[in-house]
C-alpha cells in the first residue's frame, strides 16, 4: 500500500504576464504556497533510522529548497519575449530575474516546478501531485494520473 505525503512552501514572487490583456500585464507579486506531495510505501524495516515514513520531510525540504526556493524566491520573472526584457535595466539593478521560454502564469510556473523536480527525488518516492497557490483563492494543481 502506498501513502502520500505533502510538503508546504511558500515564497514570494513578481511576474508580469506578457501581451495579456488584463492588469497582470504590469509587473506585480504575489505570496505563493507550494504544495510538493509525493507517494512511496511506509519503511517497514526494524531498526532503521526512517522507519515508519515513507521520506523524511527534510529531504523534500533541501531538495525543493535547492531547486526551486533559491531561485524564486524574492525573483522577478518574465517571459524571455518581452520586450522589457531586453533593456539592460533590469540584470543592472536586480539580482533575481528570471526569463522564462513560456508566459510566467501559475500554470506554467507549476510545470516548470514539475520538470525540475522530476528525477531529483530520492527513488523510494514518485512525485504524484503539485498545487501552486498564487492568491489565496486561486491555484492551479497538477497529477501524475491526469
Amino acid at each position: 500500500m502506498k501513502v502520500r505525503v505533502t510538503k508546504v512552501f511558500t515564497f514570494d514572487m513578481a511576474h508580469a504576464l506578457y501581451g495579456y490583456d488584463g492588469p497582470c500585464k504590469n509587473i506585480h507579486g504575489h505570496t505563493y504556497r507550494l504544495h510538493v506531495t509525493v507517494s512511496g510505501r511506509i519503511n517497514d524495516q526494524s531498526g532503521h533510522p526512517e522507519q515508519g515514513l515513507v521520506v523524511d520531510f527534510g529531504k523534500i525540504k533541501e531538495i525543493t529548497e535547492r531547486h526551486i526556493m533559491s531561485q524564486f524566491d524574492h525573483a522577478l520573472v518574465l517571459h524571455k519575449e518581452a520586450p522589457y526584457t531586453r533593456d539592460s535595466f533590469l540584470p543592472d539593478n536586480f539580482e533575481k530575474v528570471i526569463l522564462l521560454d513560456v508566459q510566467p502564469s501559475c500554470e506554467n510556473l507549476m510545470m516548470h516546478f514539475q520538470r525540475l523536480l522530476v528525477g531529483e527525488l530520492p527513488i523510494e518516492v514518485t512525485l504524484v501531485k503539485l498545487k501552486l497557490e498564487e492568491t489565496p483563492t486561486s491555484y492551479a494543481e497538477w497529477q501524475v494520473e491526469d
